[in-house]
């Protein structure tokens, strides 16, 4: 019997591949993407075809405007991972390990709330107040009893014509995407790789150009 050398490495185990969930507003994209076709079609028109300080108002006018407009429309995002939870605003991104997440609160806001009390809105699940009227509608009408017999034109067989609002899900989406980062809270609040600190990171790359926009502005109206 031969004894070996030396002991191999305990098995490690593997390596969470799941990828982050990702969460944005359709709305805010498509109308991001249209203000930034205007906003360059006008600026550059403005720099090219432009007389006396025209020019510079657009050039002034771009900078300004572009990282604006990109802050909040295209770049709020909301990351769901099995280890953390990453807030994209429009002027800083916050990094949460599940473990210091408090909850996540919905009401006129979306907001995640950290272990120390301090609050972060969510920009990118934006509280559409008309989807929860339209979801408490189909949820009143679902709940009633004798819903399937209902009253309608042919004797009430089937409901009547047409489903309306008896059709589609009875919670609004951005109440939904809340759910879904409560189950994720209670599931890995308390993993051991959910753990850690907040970070926060300010999004200088979008608050120099707006200053920097803003700066030049005044100037060309003060000397104007």
């Amino acid at each position: 019997m031969t004894t070996p050398d030396h002991q191999s490495p305990a098995p490690q185990p593997p390596a969470s591949t799941a990828r982050d969930l990702i969460y944005r507003s359709p709305l805010a994209l498509v109308a991001g993407v249209l203000l930034l076709v205007l906003v360059g079609w006008l600026g550059i028109d403005a720099l090219i075809g432009g007389h006396g300080r025209t020019p510079w108002f657009a050039l002034a006018g771009l900078i300004l405007l572009v990282p604006l407009v990109t802050a909040f429309t295209l770049r709020p995002a909301v990351f769901s991972g099995e280890d953390r939870l990453r807030v994209r605003n429009p002027f800083r991104s916050v990094s949460l390990p599940w473990g210091e997440v408090a909850s996540v609160r919905s009401g006129y806001t979306n907001e995640v709330i950290a272990n120390s009390g301090t609050k972060y809105q969510l920009w990118a699940i934006p509280v559409s107040l008309r989807d929860r009227k339209k979801a408490a509608r189909r949820q009143s009408k679902a709940d009633r009893p004798g819903r399937s017999g209902g009253f309608g034109l042919f004797g009430g067989i089937g409901g009547g014509l047409g489903g309306g609002d008896h059709d589609g899900p009875t919670r609004a989406e951005s109440d939904r995407i809340v759910d879904d980062l409560r189950t994720t809270l209670e599931r890995r609040g308390k993993a051991r790789s959910a753990q850690g600190e907040v970070s926060v990171r300010w999004a200088y790359e979008v608050i120099a150009p707006t200053i920097a926009g803003a700066i030049l502005l005044l100037v060309l109206l003060a000397t104007g």
